[in-house]
């Protein structure tokens, strides 16, 4: 296999984008705060977000101390509103288990509410420094072109964690920019549909453009149309809790004027399974 990991680590420092997680300093709680923040959710969104909510909660005690209603209400407009109560839920955990501290250990990380093997790979690495292969969507389409010679990587698989250790440095500070550096080249450079190969620092070893750039297809699953989905309904429904007042409203007047009152219904009784809002005595609420 050729050496992406040294064009990748010069790349890195040359253009990698100033974010906040990225900055010395930032801890390990900060970390995972945004990594869960990042989870299907753009950049831009993301960073004024974070920083509100660390300038809140600068410790995961004193997250796990808010009532779950706050997180959900401050999750605003960043899209799959369990996030913030598992992330509040793991800040619990955190504060009971690990007396206020992030674990380093991957398997303890593991063990928390809301984090799969992404999330604490990333933490380990990126807070911590360890030496773990760490993937997402962007890493495994850089690899999927550079290493396989296909224009689209495959649904998510335990092989893809081998596939990124198979291209790390042994150094563990080299191979945490080598995580990192795949990341931010799929997410600026290698996109899904332009990618910007004169930009590429792999270009000149990348299989998918030695093979004439050939549309190999993709099998990955498709996310559902957002308008006028149960998703856009449940949207719906948590932003009328969050504005109103105390975060508490007549059932009855939740988007009553909803287009289709099944779906209405529905998304309410989803949330309500969720552990998203809460139903008593004919009104609606954040949970407590």
């Amino acid at each position: 296999m050729p050496d992406l990991a040294s064009p990748l680590i010069a790349w890195y420092r040359e253009n990698a984008r100033d974010l906040p997680w990225r900055r010395e300093g930032f801890g390990a709680w900060g970390t995972l705060v945004s990594e869960f923040m990042l989870q299907q959710t753009p950049v831009a969104r993301v960073v004024p977000r974070l920083e509100e909510w660390l300038a809140r909660w600068p410790t995961p005690a004193d997250l796990a101390a808010a009532p779950p209603a706050d997180a959900v209400r401050l999750w605003a407009n960043l899209g799959y509103p369990r996030r913030a109560l598992w992330l509040h839920r793991a800040a619990t955990e955190i504060r009971d288990r690990h007396h206020g501290v992030v674990p380093r250990d991957v398997d303890a990380l593991l063990a928390l509410t809301g984090i799969g093997d992404y999330t604490a790979r990333a933490v380990a690495v990126f807070a911590f420094g360890d030496r773990h292969p760490v993937v997402d969507t962007n890493t495994r389409r850089v690899l999927a072109r550079a290493v396989e010679g296909r224009s689209q990587p495959g649904p998510p698989a335990k092989a893809d964690l081998a596939a990124m250790a198979a291209i790390l440095p042994e150094d563990d500070e080299d191979a945490a920019v080598v995580n990192a550096a795949a990341m931010e080249l799929g997410a600026v450079v290698c996109t899904a549909r332009a990618p910007r190969c004169e930009a590429c620092p792999l270009a000149e070893m990348c299989a998918w453009r030695a093979a004439g750039y050939p549309d190999t297809g993709d099998d990955r699953r498709k996310q559902a149309r957002y308008e006028g989905s149960d998703r856009q309904a449940r949207g719906a429904v948590m932003k009328v809790l969050r504005d109103a007042d105390g975060h508490v409203a007549p059932a009855a007047a939740v988007i009553a004027e909803w287009p289709d009152p099944q779906q209405r219904d529905r998304a309410i009784d989803s949330l309500i399974t969720d552990g998203l809002v809460e139903a008593a005595d004919g009104m609606l609420q954040l949970p407590r």
